[in-house]
């Protein structure tokens, strides 16, 4: 597919698509599943093939169902949490009644449901309730495939990376810059290009170099685990690596340095940030200085989030005044040469 052309329409689209994008995540509490589909697209790139990459190619069928892509398909399209009319219409009821005792009863409602059913419907109401009753403005409630409807000239590339931006922002983490313009594919790389949480720091190379990473980035952007949790069905582990796993900050170092702790998860590729002798010092270092951790992740994150992509920076934009003024200088300028060229040749006629 050709490059997108990143003029004044594709910005301002991408300016909306990044407010709808806000309303998604802070509504849905989904940071974590957008957070981890910005990072799978761009995770597959190659180096040396220069294949893979933040590309979109998530989206198709082929990738989204590799095993280390398991659950994804919910934050391409978020199908399954799509409320039936009669789910809605329980929304609105059990809203009022909340609302009339005391809203903050929803979150103790919510957190106790998603203990006892895990992914099932009444997760999927309670989670969405408030939301749906309250945002329902035409801005206020979208899947990421509506934010796609609403912003058609961005690219799929752009908008899975702008929706990992937008996560980990939203949720208290660093700003990171971003630059528009990545193009889409429809060709999946095999699988396989991901990590494998079961295996130790010279599988984390293999993986991270190959897409031209450093041992800083691999630790720097391993703290993303401090937004969400692992799930049996997906990855054959369960329980989150931090006690507020909607919160992006140094935790995820914090308890990594204090050993395994109940009820909090460490993967055999997170101790290996422990064992290894270049990896720890990044470790110590996130988990005393939060600034330090939040420098280096936004740089780590934006090179993972533009491998295979060279931004192409914005034209300046002359202002209309700014024409204006070059114009007159321009006429005054060749008004004196004419007439400095006029009395040149009357000086010689009289002469």
């Amino acid at each position: 597919m050709a490059w997108p052309v990143v003029d004044e329409e594709y910005r301002k689209q991408i300016d909306k698509a990044r407010r709808l994008l806000r309303g998604l995540v802070s509504s849905r509490n989904c940071a974590p599943i957008m957070l981890r589909l910005a990072w799978h697209d761009a995770g597959t790139y190659d180096e040396r093939t220069k294949t893979g990459g933040p590309n979109g190619s998530i989206r198709s069928e082929e990738e989204y169902t590799h095993g280390s892509n398991a659950g994804l398909k919910k934050a391409i399209d978020w199908s399954d949490r799509a409320l039936s009319g009669a789910a809605a219409s329980f929304c609105c009821f059990v809203y009022g009644v909340l609302h009339f005792l005391d809203i903050q009863w929803l979150e103790c409602l919510r957190v106790s449901f998603v203990d006892l059913c895990a992914e099932s419907q009444v997760w999927s109401v309670l989670t969405v309730l408030q939301f749906h009753v309250t945002d329902s403005s035409s801005e206020g409630f979208f899947s990421p495939e509506e934010v796609k409807a609403k912003t058609p000239k961005i690219t799929y590339a752009d908008l899975y990376q702008l929706a990992g931006v937008v996560a980990v922002e939203i949720t208290g983490g660093p700003t990171i810059d971003f630059v528009p313009g990545r193009k889409d594919s429809k060709v999946s790389p095999k699988e396989g290009r991901l990590p494998d949480a079961k295996q130790g720091a010279p599988h984390l190379r293999d993986i991270f170099y190959r897409m031209g990473l450093s041992d800083k980035d691999i630790v720097a952007l391993s703290g993303g685990h401090t937004l969400g949790r692992a799930h049996p069905e997906r990855s054959g582990f369960d329980g989150a690596w931090t006690n507020e796993p909607l919160k992006f900050d140094n935790s995820y170092f914090v308890e990594l340095l204090k050993g395994e702790s109940e009820g909090l998860l460490q993967l055999p590729t997170d101790k290996a940030l422990l064992e290894d002798p270049a990896f720890r010092p990044f470790v110590e270092l996130y988990a005393k200085d939060e600034e330090a951790f939040f420098k280096d992740y936004a740089a780590s994150h934006k090179k993972l989030s533009e491998l295979g992509f060279t931004p192409t920076p914005p034209k300046p934009v002359v202002k209309d005044a700014t024409l204006l003024a070059q114009s007159a200088v321009g006429v005054a300028v060749a008004a004196g040469v004419a007439i400095i060229s006029y009395l040149y040749e009357v000086r010689k006629k009289t002469k």
